[in-house]
């Protein structure tokens, strides 16, 4: 039907199902169940990782984004114990403002994305791009000194985290 392939379907669905998760973020009035459509959009965009041939990104978009920072989130949503009472109330004119500035975020993302080419993905590669033993090669062959140099930085900033949350005794 109109000449369309499966993945442009399935890109499709998983595009309109994401922004219509993503808007029920914004507008669901309890913030448990905001969290709840962000775990489905994440979903929605590593299903977009697994269109585009990005399997590897895919699973590590689902392990750290759907699973370790969204129960971070719902833990300290849930541990902040959120009143409508202690909740600052927003003004009508800071909704108006914050809307008129998302429009103007939207008008300049059209207008640049509006001079655009489409990219076809078999002009930038083969097949097997965004395979895990691609990927490998090339992570410990080619950036091997920045993969570990990264790995000593995130090691320092766990130790800084430990040392700052660590209470002192008395």
């Amino acid at each position: 039907m109109l000449g369309y392939t499966i993945t442009q379907w399935v890109f499709g669905i998983l595009s309109f199902l994401a922004i219509m998760f993503a808007l029920m973020v914004v507008f669901s009035r309890n913030p448990v169940n905001s969290v709840l459509y962000l775990v489905l959009t994440f979903f929605c965009i590593a299903g977009h990782y697994l269109v585009l041939n990005a399997q590897f990104l895919a699973v590590v978009h689902i392990a750290v984004y759907a699973g370790a920072i969204m129960v971070l989130f719902l833990f300290v949503i849930m541990l902040m114990n959120l009143n409508q009472d202690t909740e600052p109330q927003k003004t009508t004119i800071s909704k108006i403002i914050a809307g008129v500035i998302g429009g103007m975020l939207l008008l300049v993302l059209v207008g640049v994305l509006k001079g655009t080419e489409q990219i076809q993905l078999s002009q930038y590669g083969h097949s097997e791009i965004g395979l895990v033993k691609n990927l490998g090669n090339v992570l410990f062959k080619e950036f091997l000194f920045p993969f570990e140099i990264v790995s000593v930085l995130l090691l320092a900033a766990l130790v800084g985290a430990i040392m700052i949350g660590k209470k002192e005794i008395k």
